[in-house]
């Protein structure tokens, strides 16, 4: 990995938000990756999603980092693929040493394509289909998260004849309401996700009887963008639990605890960076001592960040191609929107922005920053302040690296980004534009 420029030292107004590499020239013009952002957007077109390699990798082995260390047993980090998987994100991220959840068939397909190796892949999934289990038990992935007993059934008859068990790790819903969005906790009683606490003696008991799988581990995953990390301690504390209750009851010794990911980054400059030393502390220290007060033997730890991953190292870059003034503020209409950013409108997600060319004029204004897309919650930032701002200059927003693109859409048959990843100064097409006979591709009509 390359050292990061020297002019990455000169200040920007909330720098945290922006990638590692990113500095403003002397004429005001953003520069990441040692690259001029404005005539990326120029060259590919907008919308636009760049990302910073150097953001990515450094993400990636402070998290391994912090987690070998403050944890006496083994450790494993898996990268969760749906906060934004593609060919080249997958090969970094097998290039850093980290494994890979996926949650579907298709992000399987695209991990294995990258040369993902298989043994380093989790599949989770609430609703995996009899093909996508079927996939993963020919891909030979290192293991299936099971969600329900349903699912449970269908892996049992699916692996009825295998000479070697397919390890497997049961989610447990532990029944912990963390604090984030409604539509982003998955901890609670009543989550769509992970077994009841009072189905796992039912679990144990259908594994007993499955010979072609192996229960190695146990799951929990609390939420998204979560600022306060007590509740993982609960979480591993009911884990721990669970695994007692399995080798007392069952004779199961369970050898790894996974806590999930879900730990929160900064959207905007009111919200704390991630302290991820903290949250292996945490992790580590109340598995260790949890084991001790248990009998349990020392278990591996594994996370599974996506968004700290990734979040940071991804801006969207949009064109100005109108505005609407109004008595109090103006809307800037830009040339994407919700079809690739979602997250405002789905859950309120907040964000900022600045005019990549004049990164150090000083604001003037209040403006709303509004989408093409034809609904009205398409707005992407409110009450913003940024300089006046004139049609045809280009918006950057920071932040923009997960659950943007993996959940982007066609919707107004409007053909989704390209996307470029940059790094020492040069910039590497990695996906891209969709055009328009790539929107009827499937048509049959």
């Amino acid at each position: 990995m390359e050292s990061l420029p020297s002019q990455n030292r000169n200040p920007l107004p909330n720098a945290s938000l922006w990638p590692l590499t990113t500095s403003v020239d002397h004429s005001g013009r953003l520069i990441i990756g040692g690259c001029d952002v404005a005539a990326l957007a120029q060259q590919y077109g907008t919308p636009l999603y760049l990302f910073d390699e150097v953001t990515i990798r450094t993400a990636c082995r402070a998290c391994r980092t912090a987690f070998a260390a403050r944890h006496r047993g083994t450790t494993a980090v898996h990268y969760a693929g749906k906060a934004l998987l593609n060919v080249a994100i997958a090969q970094i991220i097998a290039d850093e040493g980290l494994g890979l959840d996926v949650v579907s068939g298709g992000e399987l397909y695209v991990a294995l394509r990258a040369g993902f190796p298989p043994q380093r892949i989790h599949m989770h999934g609430n609703a995996k289909t009899r093909a996508e289990l079927e996939q993963a038990l020919a891909s030979g992935i290192g293991q299936i998260i099971v969600d329900n007993l349903d699912e449970l059934d269908m892996l049992r008859r699916l692996t009825a004849n295998r000479s070697s068990p397919q390890p497997v790790a049961l989610r447990i819903a532990p029944d912990i309401a963390a604090d984030t969005h409604a539509h982003i906790q998955t901890g609670h009683a009543t989550s769509k996700f992970g077994l009841p606490l009072d189905a796992l003696d039912a679990a144990a008991e259908k594994l007993r009887a499955a010979s072609g799988v192996r229960l190695t581990g146990l799951h929990a995953h609390l939420g998204s963008q979560l600022f306060d990390i007590a509740p993982y301690a609960a979480a591993v504390e009911v884990l721990l639990d669970s695994a007692a209750r399995l080798r007392d009851r069952f004779g199961v010794l369970i050898k790894e605890i996974n806590a999930g990911g879900g730990i929160g980054v900064p959207y905007t400059a009111d919200q704390p960076l991630p302290d991820i030393d903290a949250w292996a502390a945490l992790l580590g220290d109340t598995l260790v001592r949890g084991c001790e007060r248990r009998g349990l033997p020392l278990m591996r730890l594994v996370i599974e960040p996506g968004r700290s991953i990734i979040a940071r190292a991804g801006i969207a870059l949009y064109t100005i191609v109108a505005t609407k003034p109004l008595p109090h503020m103006r809307f800037l209409h830009i040339d994407g929107g919700m079809g690739d950013n979602i997250r405002p409108a789905l859950y309120d997600a907040r964000y900022t922005a600045a005019l990549a060319e004049r990164m150090r004029d000083p604001v003037e204004e209040c403006v709303a920053i509004a989408g093409r897309y034809c609904e009205s919650g398409d707005v992407l930032i409110r009450d913003l302040m940024l300089p006046r701002a004139r049609v045809g200059e280009i918006l950057a927003v920071p932040v923009a690296g997960a659950y943007t693109l993996s959940m982007a859409s066609t919707y107004n048959l409007a053909p989704r980004p390209a996307v470029v990843l940059v790094n020492g100064g040069e910039a590497r097409l990695i996906q891209r534009r969709e055009t328009y006979e790539d929107l009827i591709v499937r048509d049959v009509g």
